[in-house]
This record gives structure tokens, C-alpha cells and sequence, in this order.
């Protein structure tokens, strides 16, 4: 049963048995209560034999008894009061038969006028007895409904804990859990929520477990890549050390600084793939202008597309934007182009455009190169993986930063054949949405 079902049923169950404690009580109050009242109006009515015995000629006036509430009063056709039972009382003569409300100057009065043969009889009583009767009447009925409430609020109490006990159970089981345990929560029978709720949590264990293998493999395959040309760094300081000839320690020098730039480039892959792993872009979004991104990468590759004799064309409408994150945006661009310019022949040319769609918009990078064979258009992605018999120099990061930017920015990354051989890339964004909020071009 769920939480809720079992709070409903055990609120109800405290409200009943509350309720019919209270509606008991109120009962015996309100049965003490109308016998109180009735047997006011019985000894009113006793009282009132005087008054009555009076009019019939039998007993001469009397004082009357102090607990006696009712004012009897006779009045005769010509206006003159002939009988009164309480002397101190002074009331008007009755304005019409009926009820009615009067004011003196001791306190307020209802009183009720008839007539009876030759006379007018006038019965008052003060409002004050009334009010104090109708306030003795209130606070009886509720008593009981104040005595039951203390008990409403522990059977709550008592509802309450027991409900969510299976909450309590979950939060010292993830308490006494080791920080480093990635094992799936176990909780026998638990409600629905709370089994929803272990349901999410052991996904989010599972995706934490995944991610941290997926760390792990990264690392070891960092460490991988990076342990060769480390070790042809050493090897041609070696050689610069022994160069014998200033020819030889040129030629040293020369290869040791290519190699430093491959492992520089190869650790800023690596860096560049570390953040977007470990970032939210969705968190930091903002409107960014692929044409203007796109002509910043030009200039940042514009050096090896010169010094392999490339030419390199962009073309593209202005202004086109996506929301997303301008410094992983130009990653994925720079990436793009170099990628091309890498295995693109020299002499030969690369195409970069930027065009609106109709579902948002497109960036498209042409090559002249080899291409990329089918088999091969979903495992470029990987990290590591490099085409098989590929001659031009790389570290196999630089697609799948690519695929990793386009993921996190909700775009979709195509490879096919260049028309006129060689690889078409396109990236698809989403549709940019109505000038969300107060978004500023990057």
C-alpha cells in the first residue's frame, strides 16, 4: 500500500474514532443540558401559578419568588396597569400583540403581548438570562470537542511516524552506506513511493557506476596515449644530448619540439574531453552566433591550413544562433576543421557553411580527404579509435569531443561521402527558442 493511501487510511481512522468520542460527549452534554432547560421552564411555569391564580381572583400579590425570570404584567383596555409581578420592573404598555424588544434603563427585555378578555397580558424576561443560558449551552457542546482534540493530535502523531517509518528506514540505510559503495539500495517491501524513490536512486548509483568505470577506462587510456610520446620525448632529448654537429642538435631540436606540440595538443584533448564530462552546459546557456564562432575557428586553424596548403572557405547567413555554450561550441567547431585540414591532402579543400533549417540549424564541414569508410561513421566517435590505415598524425580524441559537445547541446552529428569524395559532417542544432529570456549573443 502506498504512503499516501495508508496516511488516508489511518487519518480516517483517527478522525472516526475521534469523531464518534466527540459526537458521544456531545450528546450526554446536550442531553444534561435540555433537562436543565426543561426543568428551568417547568419551575418558571410553577412560579408563574402566582401570576395566573391572581388573574382568576384566587390569591391576593404576593412578591415573587427570586428565582422567578418571567415579568408578569396586566394591563386593562384604558392603558392602566392593574397587576405586576415584579414591582422594581418598570415596562411600557405593550406597542402591539406579538414579540418584541425593549429597553430600560436597568437592562433589555423580550417580551411577548396578547390579549385575554378585557386585559392585556405582557411577559418579559431579560436578555441577559438568555444570553448566560445560550453561553452555558455553548460551552457544554463544546467541551467535548476540546477534550478530544489532545487525542486527535496523538493519534496524528502516532499516524504519522508510522507512515513514513519506511522513510526513516531508507535515510539510515543511505546514512550507514560506505561513500564508496556503488551497490543498488535494497528495502524489503517498501511502499510505492518509497520504492519509486529506491528506484531512482539505484539508477542514479548505476549511472554514478557507469560513469566512474567509464572514468577509469579513460584514465587508463590516457595514461596509455600518453606514455609514447612522453617516451619520444626522452628519446630525442637523448639525441639532442649526443648530437655531435650542430646539423644534428637542429634536426634534434626540430623533432623534439614536434613532439612537444603533438603531446601539448594531446593533452588539451584530453583536458577538453575531462570538462565536458564533468560539466552542465545546459546550466550555463546563453544565445551563441555560429557565423562569428565559426570565422574565430578559421583563424585559429588558419596556420595549418597554410602550412599544408589548403584552402580552407567558409560561407555562412548571418545571423544564425543556437543556445548553448560559446567555449565548447568553438571546441567543437575547431575540432571539426582540424580534423579536416588533417586528413585532407595538401593542396586540397575544405568547405565549412552555417545555415538556417527549418528545425533549427546547420553547421557542414567538406573535405576533400579519404572519407570515412561506413563501417567506421559510428566508431570515430570513440575515444582512442582512429580509422584503420590512417597515415596522417592524431590522437583519435578529436571526433569524439565533437559527439560530446553535440550531445550535451541536444545536436545530431551525421558523416556521410562528400559529393565529390572525401566526408561530409554535418552538426543539427535544435531550434533556438524565442529569444528565451534575456539571452545575450556570445
Amino acid at each position: 500500500m502506498s504512503l499516501r493511501h495508508r496516511l488516508l487510511l489511518l487519518l480516517l481512522l483517527a478522525a472516526m474514532a475521534t469523531t464518534l468520542t466527540a459526537t458521544g460527549a456531545t450528546w450526554y452534554w446536550a442531553r444534561r443540558e435540555i433537562d436543565e432547560l426543561l426543568d428551568y421552564q417547568l419551575r418558571q411555569q410553577a412560579l408563574s401559578l402566582e401570576d395566573k391564580a391572581y388573574l382568576l381572583g384566587q390569591v391576593a400579590v404576593v412578591e415573587p419568588d427570586p428565582e422567578q425570570h418571567i415579568v408578569t404584567q396586566l394591563w386593562d383596555r384604558r392603558g392602566v396597569l392593574r397587576y405586576q409581578s415584579h414591582h422594581g420592573v418598570i415596562l411600557e404598555r405593550p406597542r402591539h400583540n406579538g414579540y418584541d424588544s425593549v429597553s430600560t434603563e436597568q437592562e433589555d427585555w423580550r417580551v411577548y403581548a396578547m390579549e385575554l378578555g378585557p386585559w392585556v397580558v405582557q411577559l418579559a424576561q431579560p436578555l441577559s438570562t438568555r444570553r448566560i443560558i445560550a453561553t452555558k449551552a455553548a460551552l457544554r457542546l463544546l467541551y467535548p470537542a476540546m477534550a478530544v482534540l489532545p487525542l486527535l493530535a496523538l493519534l496524528i502523531w502516532w499516524a504519522v511516524g508510522r507512515v513514513l517509518a519506511p522513510l526513516s528506514s531508507l535515510a539510515q540505510t543511505i546514512g550507514r552506506r560506505d561513500p564508496a559503495a556503488l551497490e543498488p539500495l535494497s528495502l524489503a517491501n517498501p511502499p510505492q513511493e518509497v520504492g519509486l524513490m529506491v528506484d531512482a536512486l539505484n539508477e542514479l548509483i548505476a549511472r554514478q557506476r557507469a560513469l566512474l568505470a567509464g572514468q577509469q577506462d579513460f584514465m587508463a587510456d590516457a595514461a596509455h596515449e600518453l606514455r609514447t610520446p612522453l617516451m619520444a620525448i626522452r628519446l630525442q632529448l637523448q639525441l639532442l644530448e649526443r648530437a655531435s654537429s650542430e646539423q644534428e642538435r637542429t634536426e634534434a631540436l626540430a623533432e623534439l619540439k614536434l613532439g612537444m606540440a603533438r603531446t601539448t595538443t594531446l593533452v588539451e584533448r584530453l583536458l577538453a574531453i575531462a570538462r565536458l564530462d564533468s560539466s552542465a552546459v545546459g546550466g550555463a546557456q546563453e544565445s551563441v552566433e555560429l557565423t562569428g564562432l565559426l570565422e574565430r575557428a578559421r583563424q585559429e586553424v588558419s596556420t595549418l591550413a597554410r602550412e599544408r596548403a589548403i584552402d580552407l572557405h567558409i560561407e555562412a547567413e548571418s545571423p544564425i544562433n543556437v543556445l548553448g555554450e560559446a567555449r565548447s561550441l568553438t571546441s567543437l567547431v575547431v575540432n571539426l576543421l582540424e580534423n579536416a585540414l588533417r586528413y585532407t591532402p595538401e593542396g586540397g579543400r575544405v568547405f565549412a557553411s552555417v545555415s538556417a533549417t527549418r528545425n533549427g540549424a546547420r553547421l557542414t564541414v567538406i573535405d576533400t580527404g579519404p572519407g570515412i569508410p561506413a563501417s567506421e561513421r559510428t566508431r570515430v566517435f570513440e575515444r582512442f579509435h582512429r580509422v584503420p590505415g590512417t597515415k596522417a598524425p592524431g590522437s583519435g580524441l578529436g571526433l569524439a569531443i565533437v559527439k560530446r559537445v553535440a550531445d550535451l547541446h541536444r545536436a545530431s552529428v551525421n558523416i556521410d561521402d562528400a559529393p565529390g569524395g572525401g566526408a561530409l559532417i554535418t552538426v543539427n542544432f535544435p531550434p533556438l527558442l524565442e529569444q528565451t529570456a534575456g539571452l545575450r549573443p556570445a
